[in-house]
């Protein structure tokens, strides 16, 4: 019933392994900034990979959960680059980058309120007007609790979710951060979304890094390391609780291990939805049999 997929985040440094191995890589994603100012035969380049192997463009700079309203020409220039490559989807991120004229440089978890659903949900519904097609929305690490926060993150999300129609691209390493960072349990964070609304999902790798007094560990998420076994879990957790196919990203942005170690991670990942899969299959085989004994 299932087709899942499980692919690699393209980056340059990667490409030649990337050529060499695409028997084994069913879906690329595209870091979108990279491509939005490149000249026409970067474009052209691009799209001839996406000839070859499925492409999903992802954006970083947008801040669509920030409460200013999304720039226009910001969102005009994702539409160009949609246009040219005919990616098969495009996603952003649930945090803001800006606030006014002030660039922040990074990803930040906005004050987690209905304030916030509200300014998310509009700019979420403008992107989804000018570049034709609505974005997934990726949940995002964060170091910080969002102070004035009124709603828990995974309330926040879902109502973003049900009001915008948007679909999640949720990244598991950033649950597995945060639950740990903040000390909540991620399997009732999946209990409290809709499961049924993710399209796809990041694995990465972190590390731990101390708090400015040294009092405190914390899990970064650097894209740096390893996929740790914790956020296998919980991929194959998902796996179970869901019925539609997953597309899975192993995103890696440095400290690049030879391609073989990548392989292997997509491959430790395929085996977690294997075995997420075949736990599902078997809860309902029991059902089934319940129901026909009662």
């Amino acid at each position: 019933m299932q087709h899942d997929r499980v692919g690699l985040g393209w980056r340059p440094e990667l490409a030649a392994g990337i050529f060499d191995s695409l028997d084994r890589i069913d879906i690329l994603e595209v870091i979108a900034d990279n491509y939005v100012d490149a000249d026409r035969a970067q474009r052209q380049g691009l799209a001839m990979i996406a000839r070859d192997v499925a492409i999903h463009l992802h954006s970083i700079d947008l801040g669509l959960a920030g409460s200013d309203e999304v720039a226009t020409v910001r969102l005009e220039r994702i539409a160009r680059l949609v246009d040219d490559i005919k990616p098969e989807a495009w996603s952003d991120h649930l945090a803001f980058t800006r606030s006014g004229d002030i660039e922040i440089g990074h990803l930040a978890a906005p004050p987690r309120t209905p304030a916030s659903v509200e300014a998310t949900v509009r700019n979420v519904r403008k992107a989804a007007r000018i570049v034709g097609s609505v974005p997934f929305m990726e949940n995002i690490a964060t170091l910080i609790d969002p102070p004035g926060s009124t709603l828990s993150e995974a309330a926040w999300i879902a109502g973003i979710m049900s009001a915008s129609g948007c679909g999640l691209l949720l990244d598991l390493h950033n649950l597995y951060a945060n639950a740990t960072n903040f000390g909540f349990d991620p399997l009732a964070f999946l209990d409290e979304i809709p499961l049924d609304r993710v399209d796809g999902i990041h694995i990465a790798g972190g590390k731990w890094i101390s708090s400015p007094d040294g009092e405190k560990a914390y899990l970064l998420d650097d894209h740096l390391h390893p996929v740790d076994e914790a956020v296998f879990g919980l991929l194959s957790e998902v796996a179970s609780r869901t019925a539609q196919a997953l597309t899975v990203i192993l995103e890696r942005d440095g400290a690049y291990p030879p391609m073989p170690e990548l392989l292997a991670e997509l491959d430790r990942a395929r085996e977690a939805m294997r075995a997420g899969r075949r736990r599902r299959a078997a809860q309902e085989a029991a059902h089934i049999q319940t129901a026909d004994a009662g």
